[in-house]
């Protein structure tokens, strides 16, 4: 009898972190890319498209490719566009949010290494809720030639 019931607990706990798992992963990464980078070159943008079933907040981001990674955003002063750190990027519940040159997008910092078209590159982005609970979700970005266009945002 208490075999049994031990199982029973374990089924039990097996489907609430299935459960649990499928909340935290209810945000949709969409055309993410990485432009590739020439020998030397320390620096890359990840571009992409995200969208969270329910209202959440994109507050970092790490790859083991880079020694620093953060999110940032594009905008005029006077007649100088200026890029700067942000600390977070709202994600409305089910609206897309367009990350790419010109807005919003990632920069990879201190790259340990050369990115060549056709890698894949993981990232994980960190995410908060509105409870201010975090959770993670990691993605394989491909890795796009120097000459590549992102297609236009949908």
């Amino acid at each position: 009898m208490r075999l049994y019931s031990l199982k029973k607990r374990c089924v039990v706990l097996a489907a609430l972190l299935t459960l649990a798992g499928a909340a935290q992963a209810q945000v949709d990464a969409q055309q993410a890319w990485i432009r590739a980078t020439v020998p030397q070159q320390k620096t890359a943008g990840v571009f992409m498209q995200l969208t969270s079933a329910s209202a959440a907040r994109l507050v970092g981001v790490s790859t083991p490719l880079a020694g620093g990674a953060e999110i940032h955003a594009m905008e005029m002063k006077g007649n100088l566009m200026r890029m700067h750190a942000v600390d977070g990027v709202e994600l409305p519940a089910g609206k897309s949010v367009n990350f790419a040159s010109g807005g919003y997008h990632i920069m990879l910092l201190d790259l340990k290494r050369q990115l060549k078209a056709g890698d894949s590159v993981p990232l994980t982005l960190l995410l908060q809720d509105q409870d201010k609970k975090r959770s993670a979700f990691t993605l394989n970005v491909p890795v796009k030639p120097l000459t590549y266009l992102a297609p236009p945002a949908h």
